[in-house]
């Protein structure tokens, strides 16, 4: 068996590993539960409890308490084993990939958790087909085989070198048959997972409670018996928390007033600052069935016009970096097309294209963004665009919000001209921020076919093992996206977790993909 194998990736360790920017010295590593259960605050509440319905931030609640077969243990930037013993491909041209299950696994509740466990999982998120749900994760899966019971041998329809960084996403999470429908999404409110904890109790967008799962075999070594994960609508209340010792950490959401706030030690009041460059990235979305967003003329022009800088220094006070291509600084084959393309922002060359193009009037645009999702500066940084596009003249905005569950609902049936969103990799791999957006079923739940993305660079690029040889086959995809404008990057972030300085763990908390492995956490016990 050949293992996977992605030595290149090794820089990306740099971006996985957190550096502590305010705090205390060396603390013992022993946990101690004397307080209770650690209470873990985030403004990304999850839209589903099923790992079938979702192709979001979901998924941080789904790598707690869900096992998949692959996860990253101990800090790994590529792909080890969790529910299984081994896996590896079996050939040498990346179509057939072979797992073994770990012996006597079982469900929270004392099913045996088998390979037929493991093919039913995948099997419903494809038979189910949620719309920008996660079964586009899946284009290179041509079926699932058991052999006996710890025996799991997926069949490709193309070489797909990214297929383990699939199988360790939240998405693959392994499910009981019992509980979870074959045909149509679980809704009861309930979870039977195999992962390090179970559910104690959920309220929805308010709380989850989870507890230590006695039936766990896995890689992850808990240092903690519970974590109750609290959700907030902004980073005010959260932060508001955390001083008030109502919280113990922050995770995802923080403004970034009160980023900087934090990193003044004199404003700290107690509180550590972990900093994570982070490769989350933020973007437009233009809609191709609407009737000025449908116009290359229209988008390439606000792209002409959007000022990236700006918004990054006025809006996220320098907590985030401009980004001028979908895939982001840090990962291979990485460029600045949009900054090649377009230069600085121009009101005179965007009219030149509008006119161009025949289009001489004010172009009316609707602008989306969620209210409670990717943290309080969602708005600002909205009426920032509003406030650019405007001031050229060539634009009259209108902007409109809901909250994510209902936003979600929005974009996935096409109702929005022009919508935000946010992108958490699934994988930190450049695949992983241009195969999900394009082809007939995305996670955007908008169409956007690609051929020459689709059916030859992507194709070509997951034929090859060692990453740092598939440079040429990104720089050309991030070329036709730049070409289209169908998606516009306006931000890259960093990742930042405040904590009571009682609390350890941050350090080694967040996975390649930024999920928190709430195991990882613990209340230092000396100074």
């Amino acid at each position: 068996m050949r293992v996977f194998n992605r030595n290149r990736l090794r820089r990306l360790a740099a971006i996985t590993s957190l550096s502590l920017v305010a705090g205390c010295g060396a603390l013992s590593s022993e946990s101690s539960d004397d307080k209770g259960p650690i209470v873990v605050g985030t403004t990304s509440a999850p839209s589903t409890l099923d790992p079938a319905a979702s192709w979001d931030s979901s998924w941080e609640l789904f790598r707690n308490v869900y096992q998949t077969l692959l996860n990253y243990p101990d800090g790994a930037v590529l792909p080890g084993p969790d529910a299984a013993e081994s896996c590896g491909f079996t050939d040498r041209t990346n179509l057939v990939y072979r797992c073994v299950l770990r012996k006597g696994l079982t469900f929270s509740n004392g099913d045996k958790l088998d390979a037929r466990s493991v093919k039913y999982s995948i099997d419903r998120i494809k038979r189910i087909n949620v719309s920008g749900g996660p079964a586009g994760l899946l284009g290179s899966l041509q079926r699932v085989e058991v052999r006996g019971d710890r025996e799991v041998v997926f069949h490709l329809n193309e070489p797909d070198a990214t297929f383990p960084f699939v199988l360790a996403t939240p998405a693959m999470s392994i499910v009981d048959p019992a509980d979870y429908p074959a045909t149509r999404v679980r809704d009861d409110g309930g979870i039977t997972g195999s992962g390090p904890y179970t559910l104690g109790s959920y309220e929805d967008g308010k709380e989850a409670r989870l507890v230590r799962n006695g039936r766990y075999e896995g890689y992850a070594d808990r240092k903690n018996d519970a974590v109750t994960i609290r959700y907030f609508q902004d980073s005010a209340g959260m932060v508001d928390a955390l001083k008030n010792h109502k919280i113990d950490i922050t995770y995802r959401g923080l403004a970034s007033s009160d980023i900087v706030a934090l990193q003044r030690r004199e404003s700290s009041g107690g509180i550590q600052l972990v900093e994570n460059p982070g490769i989350e990235i933020s973007y437009l979305v233009f809609n191709p069935k609407d009737p000025w967003a449908g116009k290359l003329a229209v988008r390439k022009a606000v792209a002409q016009v959007v000022d990236r800088a700006a918004i990054a220094h006025n809006v996220y006070k320098d907590t985030v970096e401009p980004l001028y291509s979908m895939v982001p600084a840090g990962l291979t084959g990485h460029t600045t097309p949009f900054f090649d393309d377009y230069g600085d922002p121009s009101t005179s060359k965007a009219r030149k294209i509008l006119s161009a193009a025949g289009i001489t009037q004010r172009v009316p645009l609707t602008l989306w963004y969620t209210t409670d999702r990717y943290g309080s500066e969602t708005g600002p940084e909205f009426q920032a665009l509003k406030q650019q596009l405007e001031n050229s003249g060539l634009f009259q905005v209108t902007l409109k919000s809901r909250p994510w569950k209902t936003y979600v609902d929005g974009y996935q049936k096409g109702e929005y001209p022009v919508f935000g969103r946010g992108w958490f990799p699934d994988f930190p791999d450049p695949d992983n921020y241009i195969a999900p957006f394009v082809g007939e079923q995305n996670a955007l739940g908008t169409p956007y076919p690609s051929p020459e993305i689709s059916k030859v660079l992507l194709p070509q690029s997951r034929r090859e093992s060692d990453r740092a040889n598939v440079v040429k086959e990104f720089q050309q995809a991030q070329q036709i996206l730049v070409d289209d404008a169908r998606l516009l990057p306006l931000w890259q972030g960093k990742q930042f977790l405040a904590a009571s300085e009682d609390i350890s763990g941050g350090e080694r908390a967040l996975d390649p993909s930024t999920i928190m492995m709430m195991w990882e956490l613990y209340r230092k016990t000396s100074w």
